[in-house]
């Protein structure tokens, strides 16, 4: 029989990367925490704290002490939101792993239903995808670019790679490359272990507080030149089925 005192499996862990956003860590917190009370039994939230330099570190303490659902990981400098990302997937103890951004422009009302076509076996991994993006033109056409020469490289997958809100089993995560970069890649590194993608509208939403971290010389052009060496494993990638075997 289970000891009361043991701590529950979650049925959903969220995770958010966050560098440089004590604007937005409480406001959105409290999102995360109206929408997963009602959906869900268990739950935690995961907060990864890129190497902030302002006052983000404090508040996810604070926002840790007085609901122990919300558990945070602070990294000792910037090491880019892959790795971020990364080490909340390890840290994660559901089965099923939920992800936004940190910057409030992804609505956490959203997850409940993209969870929904994960547990259901639909698919393996449900992507959202921005029907109305709030971002101004630049960012759109570096998005849009990104995604169009993602497509022509490296086969279609999802039609906006770039949206942050999706849900999947571990699974698709777990042997999946790591290198800086990946968390753009994920539904193509998903799709080329054979796991099933589903896309789904969701809301995007202006920003309010903050600033961007990323503009078009750090995204678009290392996007580009890393789809070229995602390319690369797609075409160099094992492919077998085992007809039979002993044992």
């Amino acid at each position: 029989m289970a000891s009361s005192s043991e701590v529950k499996i979650p049925d959903i862990s969220i995770v958010i990367p966050v560098k440089d956003e004590e604007d937005n860590i409480l406001s959105l917190a409290a999102e995360v925490g109206s929408v997963m009370d009602k959906e869900f039994g268990q739950w935690e939230c995961i907060w990864v704290d890129d190497g902030s330099s302002d006052a983000t570190l404090e508040l996810l303490k604070k926002l840790g002490r007085e609901n122990p659902r919300h558990r945070y990981i602070s990294f000792d400098r910037n090491a880019g939101q892959s790795a971020a990302l990364w080490a909340g997937f390890s840290e994660a103890r559901a089965p099923i792993i939920a992800t936004i951004d940190g910057d409030g422009q992804n609505d956490p009302a959203d997850i409940p239903a993209l969870f929904r076509t994960v547990r259901s076996g639909e698919a393996d991994m449900a992507n959202g995808y921005r029907a109305n993006r709030q971002d101004n033109l630049k960012r759109k056409i570096s998005s849009l670019l990104g995604n169009g020469f993602r497509t022509w490289l490296t086969g279609k997958t999802v039609r906006d790679a770039g949206c942050s809100t999706r849900v999947f089993r571990r699974e698709c995560i777990e042997s999946a490359p790591r290198f800086a970069g990946m968390h753009r890649f994920l539904p193509t590194l998903a799709a080329m272990q054979g796991y099933r993608l589903s896309e789904t509208a969701v809301n995007h939403r202006p920003r309010v507080k903050g600033s961007s971290k990323y503009s078009i010389s750090n995204r678009l052009w290392v996007s580009l030149l890393d789809i070229f060496g995602l390319f690369w494993l797609k075409k160099r990638a094992l492919h077998y089925t085992v007809r039979t075997k002993s044992g």
